[in-house]
């Protein structure tokens, strides 16, 4: 187990994500989840960033 956000989780969990941590952060992980040929990313590095 990774951890590592991935296109299908966030598009199939984008509800529950908005509801509980905000627009803001869903952005950020579709964007982490563009961004996965380059860095991989948890859910936890975008949930907390500032």
């Amino acid at each position: 187990m990774r951890g590592v956000i991935t296109g299908i989780d966030v598009v199939m969990n984008c509800r529950l994500i908005w509801r509980e941590f905000g627009l803001r952060c869903l952005l950020r992980c579709l964007v982490a989840s563009l961004e996965m040929g380059r860095k991989t990313t948890t859910f936890l590095d975008v949930a907390f960033r500032k």
